[in-house]
């Protein structure tokens, strides 16, 4: 029930494995509250280390892409501190003509002057131009339990007595979620595995509702150009924010630049222009001047520039231009954004592999 796999005693390297004897003494308890867990999700829960599995990304797909033959409704979760990172652009082609509730997660995350009626129009606009033909839209929070009764009724109102499926990409909060309403409604908690790291749920987990249907979880679609897959155990907690985003600004004249950690960088081709970062606040913001910028990360990438704490292992920077027309926010998938006024010219660099996007700016 942890991560959906299969259990299994014959191979260590593959989903559900625990060992014969470990599956033996569960079968033979006459403890009725006694759970059986496979070894990564035992590691998981009790050491928050990760162990890899061999997975094709191509099943979960197959997963998610079966849905079009089921009667349910369709819960998309995405995360509303990446949504670019989270969306899934082709989620309508997978489940057909279903009735799909987006529920925009980590809300909490968001500095307290969101306005969250504007979020929630914004939330509705992207989905549009993702092709997602939403029925309506919700912000929650997984952690704090924000708006959580509120999505259940919503969940009540248009399933129409059928299933429910929730999908999502890696790292949106499914499981988190999923926890937090079988909490809401029983004495049952942390009944599936959650963690920071990408890909926590391997198969689907059908939990029982009143009426004979299900709610069920799917793993996380895997989208390779989030930063997440790129950083080790460490470093994923350093750049992983737990608490709202604290603004950061700068008054900036022409040829500096600022590196956030040695995860991103960003020069500003303009003479004078303000700028907000909203990234989370453990990563360290150094400004330097654009001329010595190359210098400062060669020289500091092992110290002050840090995370990565990988370097071999880390991609080298690419870089794009970006122009504002609006105010708008440069965003890089699960770093976080910054925020440039109209007129502004940023070239950005992320590590090769992530994807980096402008938008109009949320806040």
């Amino acid at each position: 029930m942890g991560c959906g796999a299969q259990i299994q005693t014959e191979d260590k390297d593959k989903p559900g494995y625990v060992q014969a004897a470990t599956l033996k003494k569960y079968l033979e308890s006459d403890d009725e509250n006694a759970e059986l867990f496979c070894k990564r999700c035992f590691r998981l829960r009790n050491y928050n280390e990760i162990t890899d599995v061999d997975v094709d990304d191509d099943d979960f797909l197959k997963l998610l892409d079966s849905i079009s033959e089921k009667d349910a409704l369709v819960v998309n979760v995405v995360d509303i501190f990446d949504y670019e990172g989270s969306v899934i652009p082709g989620l309508q082609r997978f489940v057909g003509d279903k009735k799909i509730l987006v529920v925009g997660n980590k809300v909490d995350l968001l500095p307290g002057s969101v306005n969250t009626n504007r979020l929630l129009n914004w939330l509705q606009q992207k989905s549009k131009e993702n092709g997602i033909k939403s029925v309506d839209q919700i912000m929650v929070s997984a952690v704090k339990g924000t708006n959580i009764d509120e999505l259940m009724d919503m969940i009540e109102k248009y399933r129409d007595g059928k299933d429910v499926y929730v999908v999502g990409t890696t790292n949106t909060g499914k499981s988190t979620l999923i926890n937090r309403i079988i909490s809401a409604n029983s004495d049952v908690k942390d009944l599936i595995t959650t963690s920071r790291f990408p890909g926590t749920t391997l198969d689907r987990i059908d939990i029982p509702l009143d009426d004979g249907h299900y709610l069920v979880d799917t793993p996380g679609i895997i989208h390779r150009y989030q930063l997440a897959h790129f950083l080790n155990a460490k470093d994923l907690k350093t750049v992983t924010p737990k608490k709202p985003l604290r603004p950061a600004t700068f008054q900036l004249r022409d040829g500096q630049t600022i590196f956030v950690a040695g995860l991103a960088r960003f020069d500003f081709l303009d003479y004078k222009t303000n700028v907000t970062f909203y990234v989370n606040q453990n990563l360290p913001l150094h400004r330097t001047k654009t001329v010595n910028a190359d210098e400062f990360f060669n020289k500091h990438r092992t110290d002050i520039l840090m995370p990565p704490t990988d370097v071999k292992d880390f991609p080298e920077f690419k870089s794009q231009i970006f122009s504002a027309k609006e105010k708008s926010d440069i965003v890089i998938n699960g770093l976080g954004w910054l925020t440039i006024p109209a007129g502004a010219k940023v070239k950005a660099y992320a590590p090769d592999g992530v994807h980096v996007s402008i938008r109009t700016a949320i806040i």
